[in-house]
């Protein structure tokens, strides 16, 4: 074998093993980053390289606005499938089919309305991890994601909404807690520890999805005062894996408590919701409206 030869086999050799050091430090839940790892360093080889990726998301429904082009708000609704999130006093009712009736709600006005996109990470009663539900957002290049959820808590006093945003630092201990115990539910590494998002994200981008979360959360409040029952601090910051895996201004919105028997009765109705999805409806037009202008 010359010596030309020796060298190519030589570098092939490296490349493959300089693929397979990546795969393993980076993890085999960041299957994302791997990938598009690989697509870099295969660019300059042949052959293939098969790598166990998480399950691929079926392709999402995109509804259009009247003017086309216009942004894409991603509406998630929290649990589903064997994830039926908290229960309701009554004994009637699920956070997982709440959630839902309200995101279907909230996408339908959107849509009647026609000034943004929009999608839902499910449309049924299907489970999805928390990465799946951050790479719908991030394979839609979303501009806004709207996760939504019911409280629950042993306080059956206990009511109101509250609008949390992404923060490393906890607003307060129970932020603290609900961010981990959300976290965790399904495997997910905190924010934290996540190592991948740091190399995806500059700290610079990662702070200006912050403040725009919080912009955000801020419009929202603004728009629901008033109009719905607050908690008494109703923004709220934690290190939510989902809200920074989306990659764009997000907030997780926590309807009220079904743990609480005036809250449930509320939000089992379409009527009880219809104030919370306006509200949400038109805080999302002004915030991507205001953008729209900086640009």
């Amino acid at each position: 074998m010359d010596r030309n030869k020796r060298i190519g086999l030589a570098v092939a050799s490296g490349t493959l093993v300089a693929v397979a050091l990546l795969s393993l430090a980076l993890g085999r839940g960041g299957g994302g980053v791997v990938g598009d790892a690989i697509a870099l360093i295969g660019e300059a080889r042949t052959g293939g390289l098969t790598l166990e990726l998480p399950e691929a998301v079926a392709d999402v429904r995109v509804r259009e606005a009247r003017i086309p082009g216009r942004p894409i708000v991603l509406i998630d609704p929290g649990h589903g499938g064997k994830d039926p999130g908290a229960p309701g006093v009554s004994g009637a009712s699920q956070e997982k089919e709440l959630t839902l009736a309200m995101a279907k709600e909230l996408a339908d006005l959107l849509e009647q309305r026609g000034r943004v996109r929009v999608a839902l990470t499910r449309e049924d009663d299907k489970y999805l991890t928390l990465e799946q539900r951050a790479g719908i957002a991030r394979r839609l290049h979303a501009s806004l994601f709207l996760s939504l959820h019911m409280d629950s808590a042993p306080n059956p006093l206990a009511r109101g909404a509250t609008v949390y945003s992404l923060s490393d630092v906890a607003s307060s201990a129970e932020a603290a807690r609900f961010a981990e115990a959300e976290n965790i539910r399904d495997g997910a590494l905190s924010s934290e520890a996540d190592g991948s998002v740091r190399a995806l994200l500059t700290d610079v981008a990662l702070r200006e999805q912050m403040e725009a979360s919080a912009g955000l959360a801020e419009r929202l409040l603004r728009r629901a005062t008033g109009l719905v029952e607050l908690r008494p601090r109703p923004h709220q910051f934690a290190a939510f894996h989902v809200l920074r895996r989306a990659e764009t201004p997000a907030v997780l919105v926590e309807a009220g408590y079904i743990s609480n028997a005036d809250d449930e009765a509320m939000l089992v109705t379409t009527e009880g919701r219809a104030p919370l999805v306006l509200a949400l409806a038109q805080a999302v037009e002004a915030d991507l409206a205001t953008r729209s202008a900086r640009q």
